[in-house]
């Protein structure tokens, strides 16, 4: 035996050399300062008490990477204007972590607050109503009555009434029953918790909406008085749809109230619906289930043996979705991706609608559904903002918008407020739902990304951030009215919201950013106007160039496809940018925020090279040789990172141009289409990429063999002989979206093949890789890969 006295050996992390583990070491550290850079996630602002100004509420969400989780906190802020045009945001002194808070929605007042916590088990949800100064009410809702509120963003809808004694919202179906059984089989009857002689089977299998909501149960419209505590489950929607985004319509004169809402419709086949637009849906209207009380009072009402009919408010398209009142509720203003449910692409340009809305209580009749039916007919139903195909120079591209705030409106009742996509930028755009109009107000000579957050009456709280700048607060404000086109003076405001280190704050300020276009190469007269207009690229470098030499070069590459990389801040890219790397941020066409035709010309040519021109793999290549050109990128140091679609374009790019790329990383890649067509929660993606908007009409669940062979011929792996890329693969175990065997599959090939290769693996994470411990292990381990092949 040894000496027992003898020095431990000292264990190294699997797959570290001792150089490996120092820069691990050096980038961690780093990575955390960047990574603790909270981000606000909403934001509401109300009339002050004393009438002096007003009242802002933030709700802020930080990484906390030892409980893995977001720790989610609010702040408030007193807003005062100035004399002098300035303005003062007077904040308070620390912000509330809202500990184990699933979301808070403000009544429209700000007098009341209504806070969700959902629960991580079978125990019952917790909803409190806060005033100003305490907890005024409190009530836990058995899983009898329903699960979970769905606070995803998506299906989500909290929606307080007029008055502030009711709230709507959406929350899972109670659980099914399931069948029990014992020693001698199957109980009748079933069986309660505590019996310790039976166990409880799964029953029948219910589907759900796939990646993200794996095992969440149907959504239901529940209505709940806050005084009473009585909740009711709205009744007459039928079990096939699937509904969200809840709204009150405005009061009428009668007793009865009227909820307006989003129905996905799924008879048979439930398709992976988060990132996916093109899901067709409707908006509704249903009777609240309400009457009057004798204190004259409006109460909840089992409705449960009335005929109580539902109304498709938009059986004129296939898509209809974020509904929302204007002040005074004369119009019904919806957003409508019927271009991607028309071609199949999962997220394409979205159109601006408008129904005249009446409130004349004399046109709801009370119980048959063709009465009902028939009385919409007073509807005037107009599309406000098309769908832009191509757009000139300097134009509006079209409308690309992923949410609208609870309260978009200015003080005139017809001029909305929202953020949008407009090529490689986020802008803020003004809406007036009478003509149409559309102007940008955010600054037209600005590159930065900017996003509203809020409306403080007629004026605009925004973030503006940019690759290479944090999040800035900014307030706009209309300095000039009477012109057709008012112009907006925006204004700096001090917060600490934002802070980062002296550190951070020092490598940011080295750094420089542009947005580039890039001509299409090999431009013919086969391609349509929008689809040969150049395409973009963000480029992300040093300010302070010491030689002939250049920096190594990341070249990133968004998912979808039809998504967009934005001139916003990232923490992880700033991260890699600041560890000595360019950014090639490229907005190959097919993104969103360029025109419809741009989008369009990829479905069907995904993947492919040289022989037709308008693709996503020849334009990356195409901004890799402008950028080398151009003298801003060596051809031996370049690096390719891409997650999804942008990791199936990462395979497809070491594979097709095997001696481009010293390094790659992906995460969650998609690298053969024939085996993920059969294994993803959208396996019509796979029929349109590769086949076009054909594709949408031929998707089957069972695919012939030509199509699985035209899969292959269309996927990375058809090229994997030729990779000589060392690659680094980052996986979700609980990937439904790309399930890990796709990554696995082309993994294990390459390395039998002599391929350098490392996977990691992260047991309990999704498509995104989004938890806090995954996200920070994952560009950790990007950035120490990139650098070990670029020294």
């Amino acid at each position: 035996m040894g000496d027992s006295k003898a020095a431990p050996i000292k264990e190294m992390p699997l797959g570290l050399d001792t150089t490996t583990e120092e820069e691990y070491a050096l980038q961690s550290k780093l990575l955390q300062e960047f990574t603790s850079i909270p981000s606000i996630d909403k934001a509401w602002t109300f009339k002050s008490d004393d009438g002096i100004g007003s009242q802002a509420i933030f709700s802020i969400s930080q990484p906390n990477i030892l409980a893995n989780k977001r720790r989610k906190s609010i702040l408030s802020a007193h807003i005062f204007k100035e004399k002098n045009s300035s303005v003062n945001f007077h904040w308070s002194p620390f912000p509330v972590e809202m500990t184990g808070v699933s979301t808070v929605v403000p009544s429209p007042s700000g007098s009341k607050l209504f806070v969700v916590r959902n629960p991580e088990n079978e125990s019952p949800s917790q909803f409190e109503i806060w005033g100003p100064s305490q907890l005024e009410k409190e009530f836990h809702i058995p899983q009898s009555v329903h699960g979970s509120v769905y606070t995803d963003g998506w299906f989500e809808g909290i929606s307080w009434n007029s008055d502030e004694t009711l709230i709507a919202y959406v929350a899972e179906e109670p659980s099914p029953s399931k069948p029990t059984f014992n020693d001698l089989g199957y109980k009748k009857g079933g069986s309660t918790d505590k019996d310790c002689s039976s166990w409880k089977g799964q029953g029948d299998w219910e589907e759900d909406w796939g990646e993200t909501y794996a095992g969440k149960r149907q959504p239901a419209l529940v209505v709940i008085n806050i005084n009473s505590g009585e909740v009711q489950a709205v009744k007459g929607i039928k079990t096939s749809l699937s509904v969200g985004q809840v709204v009150w319509a405005p009061s009428t004169k009668d007793v009865h109230q009227y909820l307006v809402f989003v129905g996905w419709l799924a008879d048979t086949r439930k398709l992976g619906i988060k990132y996916c637009y093109n899901r067709p849906c409707a908006l509704y209207a249903v009777r609240a289930p309400l009457y009057k009380s004798e204190a004259n009072e409006l109460e909840l009402k089992d409705s449960s043996t009335e005929d109580v009919p539902v109304f498709n408010l938009t059986p004129q398209i296939n898509s209809a979705f974020f509904p929302t009142f204007s002040p005074g509720g004369k119009y019904l203003v919806f957003l409508s991706a019927r271009s991607s449910v028309d071609s199949g692409a999962h997220s394409a340009t979205d159109s601006l609608h408008r129904i005249d809305w009446s409130t004349d209580v004399t046109l709801w009749p009370s119980a048959k559904l063709l009465m009902y039916s028939a009385a919409f007919d007073w509807m005037v139903y107009s599309r406000l903002i098309p769908v832009v195909m191509s757009a000139e120079d300097g134009c509006f591209p079209g409308l690309y918008c992923s949410s609208f705030l609870s309260n978009p409106w200015l003080s005139d009742g017809c001029t909305m407020i929202i953020s949008s996509f407009w090529r490689s930028s986020q802008v803020i755009l003004s809406v007036n739902v009478l003509s149409g109009e559309v102007l940008c107000v955010s600054p037209a000579d600005s590159n930065f990304s900017w996003n509203v957050l809020t409306l403080d009456g007629d004026n605009i709280v925004a973030v503006s951030s940019s690759p290479v700048n944090v999040p800035q607060i900014k307030y706009g404000c209309i300095v000039e009215k009477t012109t057709k086109a008012a112009a907006w003076s925006w204004l700096d405001v001090s917060s600490s919201i934002f802070k980062c280190s002296e550190k951070v704050r020092s490598l940011l300020s080295s750094l420089q950013f542009s947005i580039m276009k890039i001509p299409v190469k090999n431009d013919s007269d086969s391609l349509t106007k929008g689809a040969s207009k150049p395409f973009e690229a963000i480029f992300v470098s040093s300010n302070s160039k010491k030689s002939d030499t250049c920096d190594p070069l990341i070249v990133f590459l968004h998912g979808g496809p039809h998504t967009v990389s934005l001139s916003s801040f990232s923490k992880s890219l700033a991260f890699l940018s600041s560890i000595l790397f360019n950014l090639l941020i490229v907005n190959y066409r097919g993104s969103l925020g360029f025109g419809e035709e741009a989008l369009q010309s990829l479905p069907g040519k995904v993947g492919e090279q040289l022989l037709i021109i308008y693709l996503d793999v020849n334009d990356v290549l195409t901004a890799i040789d402008h950028i080398i050109e151009k003298g801003l990128a060596s051809p031996s140091k370049i690096t390719v990172l891409g997650g999804s679609h942008g990791g199936f374009l990462t395979t497809h790019l070491i594979g097709q141009a095997p001696d481009r790329f010293v390094a790659a990383a992906v995460r969650n890649p998609a690298c053969n289409l024939a085996l993920l067509v059969g294994t993803t929660d959208i396996p019509d993606w796979c029929y349109v990429e590769a086949c076009g908007s054909k594709g949408k009409d031929i998707f089957s669940e069972a695919p012939s063999a030509d199509y699985l062979t035209l899969f292959h011929s269309k996927s990375p792996i058809s090229h994997l002989s030729k990779v000589k890329t060392p690659i680094l693969f980052l996986l979700g175990a609980q990937d439904l979206r790309v399930p890990v065997s796709n990554g696995l599959q082309y993994e294990r090939t390459l390395r039998k093949n002599g391929g350098e290769v490392k996977v990691i693996m992260f047991p309990n994470d999704v498509h995104g890789n989004e938890r806090p411990q995954s996200d920070f292990e994952s560009f950790l381990n990007i950035g120490v890969w990139f650098k070990k092949y670029c020294k």
